[in-house]
């Protein structure tokens, strides 16, 4: 029984992380290139919409997923003696609680709330620095999560592999 929670959980893990890579790395190379390519005042009220929108049951699954999925799946490893192959999957979790839920909670979203807290100022000059300002942060942030969920990603696959193996 325990074997097969551990092999559903790792699956579980795979497809949250993969799902969070994807929508970090869309708003990395997609949107927010996008959002830059139009004038601020139209680029804000649409982050900001993005924002709001964003925050829903799916989209959460994705963001705590990771976290959770990846913990479970490496203690079951570890009750089933699979050492190597738990030890990567709370690897994976720990680098995705650095290396992108802690940047989420701690920068990207205030930014979000800031950006939307600001509005659109009247002024082009005011909103294209208000834009600048929080694009070229917001999405360096960003891609430090899309980095980590990746990584995160990859130990999980090996953390799969390796749960097949005698180790």
């Amino acid at each position: 029984m325990n074997a097969t929670l551990a092999a559903w959980s790792a699956a579980a893990t795979v497809v949250v992380t993969g799902a969070i890579t994807g929508v970090y790395y869309a708003f990395s190379v997609a949107v927010m290139p996008g959002l830059n390519a139009v004038a601020p005042g139209t680029a804000i009220p649409a982050m900001t919409s993005i924002n709001q929108r964003i925050q829903n049951p799916l989209f959460f699954v994705t963001f705590f997923g990771p976290l959770v999925a990846a913990t479970v799946t490496g203690v079951l490893l570890l009750l089933l003696g699979k050492r190597s192959a738990g030890v990567l999957f709370l690897m994976a979790a720990a680098v995705y609680l650095v290396g992108a839920f802690i940047p989420t909670v701690v920068v990207n979203v205030p930014m979000n709330e800031n950006l939307d807290a600001a509005g659109v100022p009247t002024d082009p000059a005011e909103a294209a620095r208000v834009w600048a300002s929080y694009s070229s942060a917001w999405t360096s942030w960003n891609s430090v999560r899309a980095g980590a969920s990746l990584i995160s990603l990859l130990l999980a696959g090996l953390g799969i592999y390796l749960s097949g193996t005698s180790r």
